[in-house]
Protein backbone atom coordinates (compact mmCIF):
# COMPACT_ATOMS: atom_id res chain seq x y z
CA UNK A 1 0.00 0.00 0.00
CA UNK A 2 1.16 3.35 -1.04
CA UNK A 3 1.49 5.83 1.82
CA UNK A 4 1.13 9.58 1.72
CA UNK A 5 5.11 9.82 2.57
CA UNK A 6 5.99 7.52 0.20
CA UNK A 7 4.29 9.34 -2.43
CA UNK A 8 5.76 12.72 -1.51
CA UNK A 9 9.54 10.95 -1.34
CA UNK A 10 8.89 9.88 -4.94
CA UNK A 11 7.69 13.26 -5.89
CA UNK A 12 11.22 14.78 -4.13
CA UNK A 13 13.03 12.58 -6.42
CA UNK A 14 11.41 13.16 -9.38
CA UNK A 15 11.49 17.07 -8.78
CA UNK A 16 15.22 16.78 -7.60
CA UNK A 17 16.30 14.78 -11.01
CA UNK A 18 13.98 17.15 -13.12
CA UNK A 19 16.76 19.72 -11.88
CA UNK A 20 20.03 18.06 -12.28
CA UNK A 21 18.83 16.73 -15.98
CA UNK A 22 17.48 21.04 -16.62
CA UNK A 23 21.13 22.11 -15.50
CA UNK A 24 23.11 19.24 -16.64
CA UNK A 25 21.13 20.38 -20.27
CA UNK A 26 22.54 23.48 -20.22
CA UNK A 27 25.90 22.50 -19.33
CA UNK A 28 25.82 20.26 -22.69
CA UNK A 29 23.80 23.04 -24.95
CA UNK A 30 26.53 25.44 -23.80
CA UNK A 31 30.08 23.19 -24.18
CA UNK A 32 28.30 22.29 -27.91
CA UNK A 33 27.91 25.79 -28.37
CA UNK A 34 31.37 26.65 -27.16
CA UNK A 35 33.21 23.16 -28.60
CA UNK A 36 30.74 22.69 -31.97
CA UNK A 37 29.08 25.71 -32.82
CA UNK A 38 31.20 28.82 -32.13
CA UNK A 39 34.47 26.93 -32.04
CA UNK A 40 36.33 28.72 -34.54
CA UNK A 41 34.86 32.21 -33.18
CA UNK A 42 35.89 31.18 -29.90
CA UNK A 43 39.77 30.50 -31.07
CA UNK A 44 39.94 33.35 -33.21
CA UNK A 45 38.81 35.77 -30.61
CA UNK A 46 41.47 34.07 -28.25
CA UNK A 47 43.89 34.47 -30.75
CA UNK A 48 43.04 37.78 -31.53
CA UNK A 49 42.48 39.14 -27.70
CA UNK A 50 45.92 37.55 -26.88
CA UNK A 51 44.08 34.94 -24.16
CA UNK A 52 45.90 32.02 -23.72
CA UNK A 53 46.89 32.58 -27.14
CA UNK A 54 50.22 31.15 -28.84
CA UNK A 55 52.33 31.86 -31.37
CA UNK A 56 54.83 29.47 -33.24
CA UNK A 57 56.59 30.68 -36.53
CA UNK A 58 56.93 27.97 -38.97
CA UNK A 59 59.89 28.24 -40.99
CA UNK A 60 59.60 28.00 -44.89
CA UNK A 61 62.91 26.34 -46.74
CA UNK A 62 65.00 29.00 -49.03
CA UNK A 63 64.73 27.86 -52.30
CA UNK A 64 67.57 25.84 -54.17
CA UNK A 65 70.10 26.96 -57.40
CA UNK A 66 70.95 24.13 -60.10
CA UNK A 67 72.80 24.10 -62.98
CA UNK A 68 71.09 23.86 -66.53
CA UNK A 69 71.56 19.81 -66.05
CA UNK A 70 69.46 20.32 -63.01
CA UNK A 71 72.20 19.93 -60.32
CA UNK A 72 71.81 21.09 -57.00
CA UNK A 73 74.53 23.43 -56.62
CA UNK A 74 72.92 25.06 -53.19
CA UNK A 75 70.25 24.08 -50.91
CA UNK A 76 68.76 24.41 -47.31
CA UNK A 77 68.72 22.05 -44.85
CA UNK A 78 67.06 22.11 -41.14
CA UNK A 79 70.01 21.64 -38.18
CA UNK A 80 68.54 22.23 -34.34
CA UNK A 81 70.39 24.44 -31.42
CA UNK A 82 69.88 23.09 -28.51
CA UNK A 83 69.86 24.83 -25.02
CA UNK A 84 69.37 23.87 -21.11
CA UNK A 85 67.56 25.68 -18.42
CA UNK A 86 69.90 25.54 -15.41
CA UNK A 87 67.30 26.93 -13.17
CA UNK A 88 64.91 23.90 -13.92
CA UNK A 89 67.89 22.01 -13.50
CA UNK A 90 68.42 22.86 -10.19
CA UNK A 91 64.88 23.23 -9.16
CA UNK A 92 64.22 19.83 -10.20
CA UNK A 93 67.89 18.46 -8.41
CA UNK A 94 66.28 20.02 -4.92
CA UNK A 95 63.08 18.43 -5.52
CA UNK A 96 61.73 16.15 -2.60
CA UNK A 97 58.84 14.92 -3.98
CA UNK A 98 60.03 11.78 -6.18
CA UNK A 99 56.68 12.01 -8.07
CA UNK A 100 57.85 15.07 -9.50
CA UNK A 101 61.27 14.46 -10.47
CA UNK A 102 62.59 13.42 -13.93
CA UNK A 103 63.34 9.56 -14.36
CA UNK A 104 66.65 10.31 -14.64
CA UNK A 105 68.82 12.28 -11.94
CA UNK A 106 71.07 14.89 -13.86
CA UNK A 107 74.42 12.88 -13.90
CA UNK A 108 73.06 10.31 -15.60
CA UNK A 109 70.81 12.63 -17.82
CA UNK A 110 73.89 14.70 -18.80
CA UNK A 111 76.02 11.40 -19.86
CA UNK A 112 73.25 10.75 -22.27
CA UNK A 113 72.37 14.12 -23.61
CA UNK A 114 76.11 14.62 -23.93
CA UNK A 115 76.65 11.72 -25.81
CA UNK A 116 73.67 12.53 -28.12
CA UNK A 117 75.36 15.57 -28.88
CA UNK A 118 78.54 14.70 -29.45
CA UNK A 119 80.08 16.60 -26.52
CA UNK A 120 81.68 16.02 -23.28
CA UNK A 121 79.78 15.23 -20.45
CA UNK A 122 82.08 16.38 -17.89
CA UNK A 123 82.79 20.02 -19.75
CA UNK A 124 78.51 20.41 -19.73
CA UNK A 125 78.34 19.67 -16.03
CA UNK A 126 80.87 22.23 -15.80
CA UNK A 127 79.45 24.82 -17.60
CA UNK A 128 76.10 24.24 -16.24
CA UNK A 129 77.98 24.55 -12.26
CA UNK A 130 79.62 28.04 -13.19
CA UNK A 131 76.40 29.43 -14.59
CA UNK A 132 74.39 28.67 -11.95
CA UNK A 133 77.38 30.12 -9.55
CA UNK A 134 76.86 33.44 -11.60
CA UNK A 135 73.07 33.36 -11.37
CA UNK A 136 70.85 31.28 -9.64
CA UNK A 137 68.09 32.09 -11.87
CA UNK A 138 69.54 31.79 -15.49
CA UNK A 139 67.32 30.39 -17.89
CA UNK A 140 69.81 29.84 -20.41
CA UNK A 141 72.94 27.15 -21.20
CA UNK A 142 73.41 26.49 -24.94
CA UNK A 143 74.03 22.76 -25.23
CA UNK A 144 75.20 22.45 -28.81
CA UNK A 145 74.08 24.35 -32.19
CA UNK A 146 73.89 22.81 -35.52
CA UNK A 147 72.81 19.33 -34.52
CA UNK A 148 71.19 17.13 -37.16
CA UNK A 149 67.96 15.79 -37.04
CA UNK A 150 68.65 12.36 -36.04
CA UNK A 151 70.60 13.74 -32.94
CA UNK A 152 67.51 16.04 -32.23
CA UNK A 153 64.96 13.05 -32.77
CA UNK A 154 67.18 10.92 -30.00
CA UNK A 155 67.27 14.10 -27.71
CA UNK A 156 63.38 14.32 -28.56
CA UNK A 157 63.23 10.80 -26.98
CA UNK A 158 65.24 11.33 -24.43
CA UNK A 159 63.23 14.59 -23.27
CA UNK A 160 59.88 12.91 -24.00
CA UNK A 161 60.75 9.26 -21.88
CA UNK A 162 62.81 10.63 -18.95
CA UNK A 163 60.59 13.85 -18.49
CA UNK A 164 63.59 16.10 -19.14
CA UNK A 165 61.51 19.58 -19.73
CA UNK A 166 64.79 21.49 -18.85
CA UNK A 167 65.77 20.58 -22.90
CA UNK A 168 64.61 22.96 -25.28
CA UNK A 169 65.22 22.51 -29.21
CA UNK A 170 65.08 25.64 -31.97
CA UNK A 171 65.33 24.72 -35.54
CA UNK A 172 67.24 26.71 -38.06
CA UNK A 173 67.80 26.86 -41.77
CA UNK A 174 71.07 26.63 -43.26
CA UNK A 175 72.64 26.89 -46.53
CA UNK A 176 74.96 23.69 -48.05
CA UNK A 177 76.29 24.08 -51.03
CA UNK A 178 77.37 20.19 -52.07
CA UNK A 179 79.80 20.89 -55.12
CA UNK A 180 82.09 23.09 -52.70
CA UNK A 181 83.88 25.82 -55.02
CA UNK A 182 82.18 24.62 -58.50
CA UNK A 183 80.87 27.78 -59.25
CA UNK A 184 80.88 29.32 -55.51
CA UNK A 185 82.69 32.68 -56.90
CA UNK A 186 79.34 32.43 -58.94
CA UNK A 187 76.70 31.61 -56.42
CA UNK A 188 78.49 33.53 -53.59
CA UNK A 189 76.77 32.57 -49.74
CA UNK A 190 74.90 33.72 -47.13
CA UNK A 191 76.06 35.41 -43.61
CA UNK A 192 75.67 34.05 -40.51
CA UNK A 193 71.82 35.75 -40.20
CA UNK A 194 70.88 34.47 -43.34
CA UNK A 195 71.53 37.96 -45.47
CA UNK A 196 72.71 36.83 -48.53
CA UNK A 197 76.46 37.72 -49.77
CA UNK A 198 77.20 38.47 -53.39
CA UNK A 199 76.84 35.65 -56.58
CA UNK A 200 73.09 34.35 -57.50
CA UNK A 201 72.43 34.59 -53.95
CA UNK A 202 72.24 38.04 -53.72
CA UNK A 203 70.73 38.67 -57.17
CA UNK A 204 67.85 36.17 -57.26
CA UNK A 205 67.33 36.37 -53.56
CA UNK A 206 63.95 37.45 -54.33
CA UNK A 207 62.96 34.50 -55.93
CA UNK A 208 64.93 32.52 -53.04
CA UNK A 209 63.83 33.92 -50.36
CA UNK A 210 60.76 31.66 -48.67
CA UNK A 211 57.70 33.30 -46.99
CA UNK A 212 57.54 32.11 -43.60
CA UNK A 213 54.39 30.84 -42.15
CA UNK A 214 52.64 30.45 -38.45
CA UNK A 215 50.84 28.20 -36.03
CA UNK A 216 48.17 29.88 -33.59
CA UNK A 217 46.85 28.32 -30.76
CA UNK A 218 45.19 28.17 -27.33
CA UNK A 219 47.36 26.82 -24.47
CA UNK A 220 46.02 25.86 -21.21
CA UNK A 221 47.88 25.44 -17.79
CA UNK A 222 51.56 24.45 -17.86
CA UNK A 223 51.17 25.69 -21.95
CA UNK A 224 49.44 22.39 -22.89
CA UNK A 225 48.05 23.01 -26.53
CA UNK A 226 44.05 23.06 -25.91
CA UNK A 227 42.94 20.37 -29.00
CA UNK A 228 40.89 21.46 -31.62
CA UNK A 229 42.20 25.62 -31.05
CA UNK A 230 45.27 25.06 -33.95
CA UNK A 231 45.28 27.99 -36.55
CA UNK A 232 47.51 27.46 -39.19
CA UNK A 233 49.00 29.56 -41.89
CA UNK A 234 51.35 27.50 -43.86
CA UNK A 235 54.93 28.72 -45.02
CA UNK A 236 55.69 29.10 -48.57
CA UNK A 237 58.90 28.11 -49.55
CA UNK A 238 61.59 29.74 -51.94
CA UNK A 239 61.66 29.20 -55.52
CA UNK A 240 64.09 27.43 -57.18
CA UNK A 241 66.52 29.05 -59.45
CA UNK A 242 68.27 27.82 -62.20
CA UNK A 243 70.92 28.97 -63.44
CA UNK A 244 72.37 29.06 -67.41
CA UNK A 245 75.74 27.28 -66.70
CA UNK A 246 76.99 23.56 -66.96
CA UNK A 247 78.70 22.72 -63.13
CA UNK A 248 80.73 19.98 -64.85
CA UNK A 249 82.31 22.04 -67.51
CA UNK A 250 82.69 24.91 -64.90
CA UNK A 251 84.32 22.00 -62.31
CA UNK A 252 86.86 21.35 -65.22
CA UNK A 253 88.01 24.64 -66.38
CA UNK A 254 88.55 25.67 -62.76
CA UNK A 255 90.92 22.78 -62.01
CA UNK A 256 92.21 23.87 -65.64
CA UNK A 257 92.64 27.72 -64.48
CA UNK A 258 93.99 26.71 -61.20
CA UNK A 259 96.73 24.58 -62.91
CA UNK A 260 97.51 27.34 -65.74
CA UNK A 261 97.95 30.12 -63.20
CA UNK A 262 99.98 28.34 -60.97
CA UNK A 263 102.16 27.62 -63.65
CA UNK A 264 102.78 31.25 -64.82
CA UNK A 265 102.69 32.41 -61.58
CA UNK A 266 99.99 34.57 -61.52
CA UNK A 267 97.98 35.93 -58.93
CA UNK A 268 94.80 34.65 -60.04
CA UNK A 269 92.84 33.92 -63.29
CA UNK A 270 89.43 33.37 -65.11
CA UNK A 271 87.65 31.23 -67.49
CA UNK A 272 84.56 32.61 -69.18
CA UNK A 273 82.39 31.11 -71.92
CA UNK A 274 78.92 32.79 -73.48
CA UNK A 275 76.87 30.88 -75.55
CA UNK A 276 76.82 32.99 -78.86
CA UNK A 277 73.33 33.35 -80.05
CA UNK A 278 71.37 33.17 -76.88
CA UNK A 279 74.05 35.16 -74.33
CA UNK A 280 73.88 32.56 -72.13
CA UNK A 281 76.83 32.35 -69.51
CA UNK A 282 77.77 28.57 -69.73
CA UNK A 283 81.27 28.89 -67.18
CA UNK A 284 82.51 31.37 -65.10
CA UNK A 285 85.30 29.72 -63.75
CA UNK A 286 88.03 31.75 -61.31
CA UNK A 287 91.11 30.93 -59.22
CA UNK A 288 91.64 31.14 -56.56
CA UNK A 289 88.47 29.65 -56.04
CA UNK A 290 85.23 30.59 -53.28
CA UNK A 291 84.04 27.78 -51.59
CA UNK A 292 80.84 29.08 -50.04
CA UNK A 293 80.60 26.28 -46.97
CA UNK A 294 84.41 28.06 -46.30
CA UNK A 295 84.15 31.39 -47.13
CA UNK A 296 87.65 31.97 -45.21
CA UNK A 297 89.17 30.09 -47.18
CA UNK A 298 90.44 33.04 -49.76
CA UNK A 299 90.89 36.32 -49.32
CA UNK A 300 87.92 39.02 -49.37
CA UNK A 301 88.80 40.57 -52.07
CA UNK A 302 87.81 37.60 -54.04
CA UNK A 303 84.27 36.48 -52.35
CA UNK A 304 82.85 38.60 -55.23
CA UNK A 305 83.30 37.63 -58.53
CA UNK A 306 86.18 38.86 -60.68
CA UNK A 307 84.37 38.71 -64.01
CA UNK A 308 82.56 41.29 -63.19
CA UNK A 309 83.78 43.27 -60.55
CA UNK A 310 87.33 43.54 -61.61
CA UNK A 311 88.32 46.43 -63.92
CA UNK A 312 91.30 46.72 -66.40
CA UNK A 313 92.40 48.50 -69.20
CA UNK A 314 91.39 45.87 -72.24
CA UNK A 315 94.60 46.44 -74.27
CA UNK A 316 94.70 44.75 -77.64
CA UNK A 317 91.79 42.98 -77.24
CA UNK A 318 89.55 45.84 -78.23
CA UNK A 319 91.69 46.12 -81.69
CA UNK A 320 88.95 44.55 -82.98
CA UNK A 321 86.36 46.43 -81.52
CA UNK A 322 88.66 49.93 -83.41
CA UNK A 323 88.65 47.94 -86.44
CA UNK A 324 84.71 47.37 -86.43
CA UNK A 325 84.22 51.04 -86.08
CA UNK A 326 86.55 51.66 -89.33
CA UNK A 327 84.47 49.19 -91.45
CA UNK A 328 80.98 49.86 -90.44
CA UNK A 329 82.03 53.60 -91.11
CA UNK A 330 83.05 52.52 -94.67
CA UNK A 331 86.62 54.60 -93.77
CA UNK A 332 88.70 51.10 -94.88
CA UNK A 333 88.57 47.95 -96.20
CA UNK A 334 90.16 45.02 -94.69
CA UNK A 335 93.24 45.50 -97.06
CA UNK A 336 93.81 49.04 -96.55
CA UNK A 337 97.10 49.64 -95.21
CA UNK A 338 98.99 52.09 -93.73
CA UNK A 339 102.68 52.87 -93.04
CA UNK A 340 104.21 52.24 -89.35
CA UNK A 341 107.65 51.31 -87.67
CA UNK A 342 107.75 49.83 -84.44
CA UNK A 343 107.83 53.24 -82.45
CA UNK A 344 107.04 56.40 -83.76
CA UNK A 345 106.25 60.32 -83.09
CA UNK A 346 103.27 61.84 -83.90
CA UNK A 347 102.22 65.01 -84.72
CA UNK A 348 100.71 66.37 -81.71
CA UNK A 349 103.78 65.01 -80.11
CA UNK A 350 102.53 61.83 -78.82
CA UNK A 351 104.98 58.97 -78.75
CA UNK A 352 103.29 55.31 -79.48
CA UNK A 353 105.59 51.92 -79.97
CA UNK A 354 104.77 48.61 -80.82
CA UNK A 355 106.04 45.51 -78.21
CA UNK A 356 108.55 44.64 -80.81
CA UNK A 357 110.93 46.21 -82.49
CA UNK A 358 110.68 46.00 -86.45
CA UNK A 359 110.94 48.16 -89.54
CA UNK A 360 108.64 50.58 -91.25
CA UNK A 361 105.93 47.75 -93.35
CA UNK A 362 103.14 48.99 -94.90
CA UNK A 363 100.39 46.90 -92.96
CA UNK A 364 96.91 46.30 -93.70
CA UNK A 365 94.24 46.47 -91.08
CA UNK A 366 94.16 42.68 -91.08
CA UNK A 367 97.98 42.49 -90.89
CA UNK A 368 97.88 45.32 -88.47
CA UNK A 369 95.43 42.87 -86.10
CA UNK A 370 97.75 39.77 -86.85
CA UNK A 371 100.99 41.68 -85.57
CA UNK A 372 98.72 43.31 -82.94
CA UNK A 373 100.61 47.31 -83.69
CA UNK A 374 100.23 49.62 -81.67
CA UNK A 375 101.41 52.88 -84.58
CA UNK A 376 99.20 51.12 -87.15
CA UNK A 377 95.84 50.95 -84.97
CA UNK A 378 96.68 54.70 -83.99
CA UNK A 379 96.95 55.50 -87.64
CA UNK A 380 94.00 53.68 -89.07
CA UNK A 381 91.84 54.78 -85.85
CA UNK A 382 92.24 58.32 -86.79
CA UNK A 383 90.49 57.79 -89.87
CA UNK A 384 87.29 58.37 -87.81
CA UNK A 385 86.74 61.48 -85.81
CA UNK A 386 87.27 60.78 -82.28
CA UNK A 387 83.68 61.55 -81.20
CA UNK A 388 82.76 58.20 -83.75
CA UNK A 389 85.31 56.05 -81.83
CA UNK A 390 83.74 57.23 -78.55
CA UNK A 391 80.50 56.39 -79.64
CA UNK A 392 81.13 52.90 -81.02
CA UNK A 393 83.21 52.11 -77.20
CA UNK A 394 79.83 53.10 -75.95
CA UNK A 395 77.69 50.71 -79.03
CA UNK A 396 79.74 48.29 -77.59
CA UNK A 397 79.27 48.44 -73.86
CA UNK A 398 82.23 50.40 -72.35
CA UNK A 399 81.08 51.95 -68.94
CA UNK A 400 77.51 49.91 -69.45
CA UNK A 401 76.64 47.00 -66.95
CA UNK A 402 75.88 44.14 -68.34
CA UNK A 403 72.03 42.60 -67.90
CA UNK A 404 73.16 40.02 -65.34
CA UNK A 405 72.30 42.31 -62.91
CA UNK A 406 75.65 41.45 -60.88
CA UNK A 407 75.78 42.56 -57.33
CA UNK A 408 78.25 45.70 -57.27
CA UNK A 409 79.34 45.25 -60.83
CA UNK A 410 81.71 47.62 -61.64
CA UNK A 411 80.52 49.45 -65.39
CA UNK A 412 84.01 50.52 -66.07
CA UNK A 413 83.82 53.37 -68.45
CA UNK A 414 85.71 56.05 -71.29
CA UNK A 415 86.27 59.86 -70.61
CA UNK A 416 84.48 62.01 -73.63
CA UNK A 417 86.38 62.61 -76.48
CA UNK A 418 87.09 66.18 -75.38
CA UNK A 419 88.92 65.64 -72.60
CA UNK A 420 91.54 63.35 -74.72
CA UNK A 421 94.59 64.40 -74.82
CA UNK A 422 97.16 63.59 -77.41
CA UNK A 423 98.60 60.50 -75.91
CA UNK A 424 94.88 59.65 -75.15
CA UNK A 425 94.06 60.24 -78.86
CA UNK A 426 95.77 57.44 -79.80
CA UNK A 427 95.65 54.71 -76.92
CA UNK A 428 92.11 54.64 -77.16
CA UNK A 429 92.79 52.92 -80.64
CA UNK A 430 94.41 49.68 -78.89
CA UNK A 431 92.83 49.39 -75.63
CA UNK A 432 94.20 51.93 -73.19
CA UNK A 433 92.70 54.86 -71.55
CA UNK A 434 89.73 53.26 -70.87
CA UNK A 435 88.60 50.53 -68.62
CA UNK A 436 85.96 47.35 -68.87
CA UNK A 437 85.41 44.19 -67.17
CA UNK A 438 86.36 40.52 -68.47
CA UNK A 439 82.52 40.11 -68.96
CA UNK A 440 82.09 43.48 -71.15
CA UNK A 441 84.57 42.16 -73.00
CA UNK A 442 83.28 39.06 -73.83
CA UNK A 443 79.76 40.83 -74.36
CA UNK A 444 81.31 42.15 -77.26
CA UNK A 445 83.10 39.26 -78.89
CA UNK A 446 79.50 37.58 -78.44
CA UNK A 447 78.19 41.18 -80.59
CA UNK A 448 81.29 40.42 -83.05
CA UNK A 449 80.12 36.44 -83.30
CA UNK A 450 76.12 37.01 -83.74
CA UNK A 451 76.55 38.94 -86.68
CA UNK A 452 76.60 42.15 -85.08
CA UNK A 453 73.43 41.46 -83.15
CA UNK A 454 73.93 41.97 -78.87
CA UNK A 455 72.03 39.75 -76.70
CA UNK A 456 72.29 40.58 -73.24
CA UNK A 457 74.13 38.43 -71.36
CA UNK A 458 71.93 36.37 -68.73
CA UNK A 459 73.07 33.69 -65.80
CA UNK A 460 69.62 32.94 -64.60
CA UNK A 461 67.63 30.43 -66.64
CA UNK A 462 64.63 30.82 -65.01
CA UNK A 463 63.44 31.24 -61.47
CA UNK A 464 60.66 28.56 -60.61
CA UNK A 465 58.10 28.72 -57.44
CA UNK A 466 57.16 26.69 -55.22
CA UNK A 467 53.67 26.28 -56.91
CA UNK A 468 55.87 25.36 -60.13
CA UNK A 469 54.94 28.74 -62.00
CA UNK A 470 57.98 29.56 -63.87
CA UNK A 471 59.64 32.81 -64.28
CA UNK A 472 61.98 32.57 -67.36
CA UNK A 473 64.52 35.42 -67.53
CA UNK A 474 64.06 37.48 -71.33
CA UNK A 475 67.41 38.59 -72.76
CA UNK A 476 67.46 42.03 -74.71
CA UNK A 477 68.35 42.43 -78.28
CA UNK A 478 70.15 45.33 -80.60
CA UNK A 479 71.81 45.25 -83.35
CA UNK A 480 75.32 47.10 -83.06
CA UNK A 481 77.15 46.83 -86.40
CA UNK A 482 75.87 45.39 -89.14
CA UNK A 483 76.20 41.76 -90.07
CA UNK A 484 78.78 42.46 -92.97
CA UNK A 485 80.89 43.94 -90.80
CA UNK A 486 80.87 41.32 -88.28
CA UNK A 487 81.60 38.63 -90.81
CA UNK A 488 84.64 40.27 -92.07
CA UNK A 489 86.00 41.30 -88.44
CA UNK A 490 85.25 37.32 -87.44
CA UNK A 491 87.73 36.50 -90.56
CA UNK A 492 90.34 38.83 -89.56
CA UNK A 493 90.51 37.07 -86.31
CA UNK A 494 90.92 33.56 -87.90
CA UNK A 495 93.82 35.49 -89.63
CA UNK A 496 95.07 36.53 -86.58
CA UNK A 497 94.85 32.77 -85.25
CA UNK A 498 95.99 30.88 -87.91
CA UNK A 499 99.23 33.49 -88.94
CA UNK A 500 99.73 34.83 -85.29
CA UNK A 501 102.34 33.85 -83.14
CA UNK A 502 100.38 31.56 -80.98
CA UNK A 503 98.83 29.42 -83.57
CA UNK A 504 100.34 26.43 -83.33
CA UNK A 505 99.39 26.90 -79.58
CA UNK A 506 95.68 27.87 -79.47
CA UNK A 507 94.59 25.20 -82.35
CA UNK A 508 92.06 23.36 -81.88
CA UNK A 509 91.90 20.37 -84.31
CA UNK A 510 89.10 19.93 -86.10
CA UNK A 511 88.28 23.28 -85.89
CA UNK A 512 88.34 26.53 -86.98
CA UNK A 513 88.60 29.44 -84.68
CA UNK A 514 89.28 33.23 -84.59
CA UNK A 515 91.43 34.88 -81.27
CA UNK A 516 92.97 38.07 -80.11
CA UNK A 517 95.09 38.66 -77.42
CA UNK A 518 95.84 41.15 -74.88
CA UNK A 519 98.47 42.24 -72.74
CA UNK A 520 97.34 45.39 -70.56
CA UNK A 521 99.75 47.16 -68.89
CA UNK A 522 98.72 48.30 -64.94
CA UNK A 523 98.18 51.29 -63.31
CA UNK A 524 100.92 51.94 -60.71
CA UNK A 525 98.35 54.94 -58.96
CA UNK A 526 100.62 57.67 -60.01
CA UNK A 527 99.50 58.24 -63.42
CA UNK A 528 101.64 55.86 -64.78
CA UNK A 529 102.11 52.06 -65.75
CA UNK A 530 103.68 49.15 -63.53
CA UNK A 531 107.17 48.05 -64.97
CA UNK A 532 106.81 44.66 -66.75
CA UNK A 533 102.98 43.58 -64.80
CA UNK A 534 100.34 42.88 -66.78
CA UNK A 535 96.79 41.65 -66.93
CA UNK A 536 96.58 39.15 -69.84
CA UNK A 537 93.94 37.79 -71.49
CA UNK A 538 93.21 36.12 -74.51
CA UNK A 539 89.46 35.36 -76.71
CA UNK A 540 88.79 32.83 -78.93
CA UNK A 541 85.58 32.18 -81.28
CA UNK A 542 84.71 28.36 -82.47
CA UNK A 543 83.25 27.76 -84.87
CA UNK A 544 84.14 30.86 -86.55
CA UNK A 545 82.45 30.21 -89.65
CA UNK A 546 79.45 29.15 -87.70
CA UNK A 547 80.13 30.54 -84.19
CA UNK A 548 78.84 28.39 -81.32
CA UNK A 549 80.65 29.47 -78.24
CA UNK A 550 83.05 32.93 -77.05
CA UNK A 551 85.70 32.03 -74.46
CA UNK A 552 87.50 34.31 -72.51
CA UNK A 553 90.71 32.97 -70.29
CA UNK A 554 92.52 35.77 -67.95
CA UNK A 555 95.80 35.53 -65.91
CA UNK A 556 96.66 38.71 -63.29
CA UNK A 557 100.33 39.42 -63.59
CA UNK A 558 101.92 36.03 -64.43
CA UNK A 559 105.37 35.99 -64.06
CA UNK A 560 106.68 33.41 -65.91
CA UNK A 561 105.56 34.32 -69.01
CA UNK A 562 103.91 38.00 -69.02
CA UNK A 563 102.67 38.46 -72.02
CA UNK A 564 99.72 37.34 -72.93
CA UNK A 565 101.06 34.36 -74.37
CA UNK A 566 100.67 33.59 -70.95
CA UNK A 567 97.17 32.29 -71.61
CA UNK A 568 97.26 30.30 -74.92
CA UNK A 569 97.99 27.10 -73.26
CA UNK A 570 94.78 27.78 -71.30
CA UNK A 571 92.30 28.64 -74.33
CA UNK A 572 93.31 25.79 -76.18
CA UNK A 573 92.26 23.50 -73.41
CA UNK A 574 89.09 25.88 -72.80
CA UNK A 575 87.90 25.51 -76.62
CA UNK A 576 88.87 21.52 -76.59
CA UNK A 577 86.72 21.16 -73.44
CA UNK A 578 83.82 23.46 -74.26
CA UNK A 579 83.16 21.97 -78.27
CA UNK A 580 83.11 18.77 -76.55
CA UNK A 581 80.90 19.44 -73.95
CA UNK A 582 78.48 20.55 -76.41
CA UNK A 583 78.87 18.33 -78.91
CA UNK A 584 79.76 20.82 -81.80
CA UNK A 585 80.58 19.50 -84.85
CA UNK A 586 83.78 19.87 -86.82
CA UNK A 587 84.59 22.40 -89.32
CA UNK A 588 83.38 21.17 -92.58
CA UNK A 589 84.10 24.37 -94.82
CA UNK A 590 88.02 25.71 -95.29
CA UNK A 591 89.16 28.81 -94.53
CA UNK A 592 89.05 31.67 -96.61
CA UNK A 593 92.27 32.46 -98.69
CA UNK A 594 94.51 34.43 -96.35
CA UNK A 595 94.52 38.14 -95.36
CA UNK A 596 97.65 39.84 -96.64
CA UNK A 597 99.64 41.60 -93.98
CA UNK A 598 101.72 44.28 -95.74
CA UNK A 599 100.66 45.58 -98.66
Amino acid sequence: MTTRATRSQRRRTVVALAVILTVLSAFVFRLVDIQVVHADDHVAEGVNTGNLGSTQVIAGARGDITDATGTVLASSVLVYDAELSPVLIRQFEEQTDERKKPKLAWDEASERIARIAGISADGLRERLTEKLAEDPDSQYLELASGLSTEQYLELRSLKADQGLAYIAMKPRSVRVYPNGAVAGSTLGFLDGSGAPQYGVERIANECLTPENGEMTYLSGQGGVKIPGSEQITPAVDGGTVELTINSDLNWYLQQMIAEEAQKQGAQSGTVTVVEVKTGKIRAMAEWPALDPNDVDSVPARLWNSQIFTYTYEPGSTFKPITAATLLEEKAVTPETTVSAESRERFPNGANIGDAFSHPRYDYTLAGALIDSSNVALSKFGTMVSPQTRYEYLKKFGVGEKTDVGWYLEEPGGVAAPQTWDNQTLYTTTFGQAFTVTPAQVVRAYQTLANDGERIGLSLIESCTDSDGTVHRTRAEREQVISADTASQVRRMLENVAVQGGLADTIAVPGYRIGSKTGTAQKPDGRGGYKAGVYFTSILGVAPIEDPQYVVMVTLDEPTRITSSAATAPALQKALTQVLKTYRVAPSSQPMDELLPKFD
